[in-house]
């Protein structure tokens, strides 16, 4: 037994501490400060909000207003030079390890706080504590857990101030944007690190976020789970909590026989699904059957362009497509999928464009791809005219 502290503990039952003690840390900042203060994706009753408050204080000293400011930047300057976190600008060593630096340099930059910190918490115990004396409550922490553990609470302590710092700014900053699967295209690098949100309380979803940002639920394919989700319900389902946006929601109807703008207003709602599903329903079978087929030497290329393919063009260096241009050059199967994707993605990307100017657009679109002689090009037609999403709120 471990004694010397007002609980007599066992091993099993420190473990069992720490494992709770930290997880209600990462509820706190999946929760509380990222869906709720950084991204407006729920309103949280105050009393839930300020035990949230509360309880960063005492474990993390993360200040509420810089903690938002950084997140929202990093959103809006994604893997760019102003990105306070990019593995992709900074390496994935220096971010994994060096995480918590990272976001202690960004929070001493004023622009930042003053242009992404609006709207978080500004009350008396805000500017009075838990900003002005963000440090005390760590201490006050240090001080309790080692009155109730003994020396062993100096263990306890020391591994919630690692916890945070390692998972979210090490991991998922780090780890988030460099490996993983992705379900969405999206000009950043962010990817889902595992499709089940458990360790990291749905945090581990993090191509879902970056493609949807709003949206108070991480998870998206059926099969992918997302724990902070469930603490959200179970704070609705006490009325502690209410959802305000969750991204959309696919539905397919019957196929219309043309589009129309009803087909377009949902289409633009829902073009990440769209690029996905292309993705999922034309490259994929289009490289699978062509690699099948190639002789032994091309099919390495193949793959490799498969790869190169999936990826948002933003994200492809020069030499990047200069290879693939060579690879496909050699196969016109694979070269004319690939434009058609290119095509269909510029139809979206013309933020200016009008829908009636995308209907135009998508219906020449649809056009040329039915004649294309491409059996998954024309089986996608089908699948676009059948789209019929509307926003969940």
């Amino acid at each position: 037994m471990i004694l010397n502290g007002l609980f007599d503990f066992s091993l099993s039952d420190f473990i069992i501490l720490i494992l709770v003690l930290t997880h209600v840390t990462i509820v706190s900042v999946t929760v509380f400060l990222h869906r709720h203060q950084a991204h407006r994706a729920l309103w949280l009753h105050p009393l839930l909000s300020h035990f949230f408050r509360f309880w960063l204080w005492l474990t993390t000293g993360m200040v509420t207003r810089e903690w938002v400011s950084i997140h929202r930047k990093h959103h809006a300057k994604c893997e760019m030079e102003d990105d306070p976190h990019s593995p992709q600008i900074q390496g994935l060593s220096k971010v994994l390890w060096q995480g918590a630096e990272l976001y202690q340099q960004e929070a001493k930059n004023q622009e930042t706080l003053e242009r992404y910190g609006k709207g978080t918490p500004d009350d008396w115990l805000e500017r009075h504590l838990y900003a002005r004396y963000n440090y005390s409550g760590i201490a006050l922490l240090f001080i309790v857990e080692l009155i109730l553990l003994g020396p062993a609470g100096i263990t306890v302590w020391a591994i919630q101030m690692i916890w945070i710092p390692f998972w979210a700014a090490g991991v998922i900053n780090g780890i988030g944007h460099y490996w993983g699967y992705r379900n969405f295209e999206i000009p950043n690098a962010a990817t889902n690190i595992v499709p089940w949100g458990i360790f990291i309380g749905g945090e581990e979803l993090h191509n879902n976020h970056h493609a949807f940002g709003s949206s108070a639920k991480l998870s998206n394919r059926w099969w992918e789970f997302d724990l902070g989700w469930f603490y959200i319900k179970l704070f609705t389902f006490l009325r502690l909590a209410r959802v305000l946006k969750i991204a959309p929601k696919r539905a397919l109807i019957a196929e219309r026989s043309q589009l129309d703008i009803d087909a377009i207003k949902a289409l633009t709602v829902n073009r990440l699904q769209l690029l996905s599903d292309y993705r999922r329903k034309v490259l994929k079978p289009v490289f699978r059957y062509e690699i099948k087929h190639a002789q032994r030497p091309l099919r390495r290329l193949y793959r490799s362009a498969q790869r190169l393919v999936r990826r948002d063009s933003m994200l492809l260096s020069d030499s990047d497509l200069l290879q693939l241009k060579e690879i496909l050059d050699t196969n016109a199967a694979l070269d004319k999928v690939y434009q058609f994707k290119l095509k269909l993605q510029a139809i979206w990307e013309q933020q200016a464009s009008s829908h009636e100017k995308r209907l135009e657009a998508l219906s020449l679109w649809c056009a040329q791809a039915e004649a294309s002689g491409v059996e998954a090009l024309q089986e996608f037609v089908s699948i676009l005219r059948s789209y019929g999403m509307t926003p969940v709120r």
